[in-house]
């Protein structure tokens, strides 16, 4: 565990390499029906480029979890951080460019592939937000790591209420605009990351990298899914993610087509996302942990993104601004209990020395299940617009089910909360 003299630059490093993360999507993932409307409203294609980042993201976590348990968690974070630059100037760059007077009329699929490559580099490179989370673990104790994990809700929600309505401001005047606060913002962390941030993983503590075979990302899931202790939290981790971010895979591009809104009052939704959930994760979520438990805060958690779900599939064109925004709050509280509780009863349950890799592990079935559930998502609301939302309700009802309907582990945690089986 680092010193105390550098628990706070660690800390602060640390949020501001996730609250990077956070703002480098906020910037542009809420926006993308606008972005691209001259290049496509389909939401097939807009879920397949929303999710390329998530699937590559898939593919590289094992690797980049293993690699920070071997050589240290800030060389990793150099690196990772360096790449979402690259990336952010190349989606700009084709964002700025007028390709109607560059092209000729057979090659207008460009843009769109250069756009794809560019959200491909930014997930390849996407170990930020899985490394940083491993520099809390290493800083954390067991008894409040649920408290500590709860900064990534906190620049979760930072992100949101920063990037989504200052983009749909910028968006408004010009496309371009809405990647240059990102892009700034990224440079910014990279000099954090290489000046500021302590190492913080003796090298006492470092792991020997696993075979390749164990670097394949499958093959890393069945090793976490082979562990009975954290087998059915991790399950539920997929599922949920996988139904929440299917949902806000397509939330925009519903509400720009079957409700008419601009792309500022579409950024409000997200602001008020982040806000709530920045309050939850930021201030709450350690004194609720330590009085109810994180698995019964993730079950209540679950009740509201279910809520929140089934309030966006039922609202209309009169009555939209109300009910979405009633709809998008509920998500933000359920979120900000789900994801650091959930988190946590998975962390706990494993040693130290391979929290980059099982959080790495997890991070992959994160963006398994984004790019799985923004596909089916894509695909489900071309053909019915409210199909997305009310299959997540669906899902996450099964999520409920697999965590209270039989105990997964039956030992007591080694927290101070009121969780003795969970």
């Amino acid at each position: 565990m680092a010193k105390n003299n550098q628990l706070i630059p660690t800390e602060l490093c640390a949020f501001f390499t996730l609250l990077d993360d956070r703002l480098g999507e906020s910037f542009v993932f809420p926006l993308l029906p606008f972005l691209l409307e001259q290049f496509t409203d389909s939401g097939a294609t807009l879920a397949l480029l929303s999710t390329s980042y998530a699937l590559a993201q898939f593919s590289v976590s094992p690797l980049i979890g293993a690699l920070s348990d071997r050589y240290g968690r800030k060389p990793i974070l150099k690196i990772c951080v360096a790449g979402s630059v690259i990336a952010l100037l190349l989606f700009g760059i084709t964002l700025s460019l007028n390709w109607s007077t560059i092209l000729p009329s057979w090659s207008t699929s460009l843009p769109l592939i250069l756009l794809f490559i560019a959200r491909i580099i930014d997930g390849l490179s996407g170990g930020t937000a899985t490394t940083a989370t491993a520099v809390l673990a290493d800083i954390s104790t067991p008894e409040n790591r649920a408290k500590t994990f709860g900064l990534i809700g906190l620049a979760f929600g930072l992100g949101f209420a920063i990037g989504p309505p200052l983009g749909g401001k910028l968006a408004e005047i010009n496309p371009t605009l809405t990647i240059l606060p990102a892009t700034i913002f990224a440079v910014i962390n990279l000099a954090l990351v290489t000046w500021i941030l302590p190492e913080t993983l003796p090298k006492k503590s470092r792991a020997l990298l696993p075979k390749k075979r164990n670097l394949n990302p499958f093959s890393q899931l069945a090793n976490l899914f082979s562990n009975p202790l954290v087998r059915r939290p991790c399950l539920g981790f997929f599922l949920v993610f996988m139904a929440f971010n299917g949902a806000t895979t397509v939330l925009i591009l519903y509400l720009k087509k079957s409700f008419e809104w601009s792309s500022s009052l579409s950024g409000g939704v997200f602001a008020l996302v982040g806000l709530i959930a920045m309050i939850v994760q930021g201030g709450l979520i350690g004194p609720l942990v330590k009085r109810f438990g994180e698995l019964k805060l993730t079950i209540t958690g679950l009740g509201f993104l279910i809520l929140g779900c089934l309030q966006i599939a039922v609202a209309n064109k009169e009555n939209s601004i109300q009910i979405v925004f009633l709809g998008c709050s509920f998500l933000a509280i359920g979120t900000g209990l789900v994801t650091p509780c959930l988190r946590s009863l998975i962390s706990r349950r494993i040693e130290t020395s391979n929290q980059g890799t099982v959080l790495g592990g997890l991070q992959g079935l994160q963006s398994l299940g984004t790019c799985i559930g923004g596909v089916l998502a894509g695909i489900a609301f071309d053909f019915y617009e409210r199909s997305p939302f009310i299959g997540a309700g669906l899902i996450l009802l099964i999520v409920i089910f697999l965590l209270s309907g039989v105990p997964f582990y039956k030992k007591k945690t080694i927290s101070n909360s009121k969780v003795s089986m969970v």
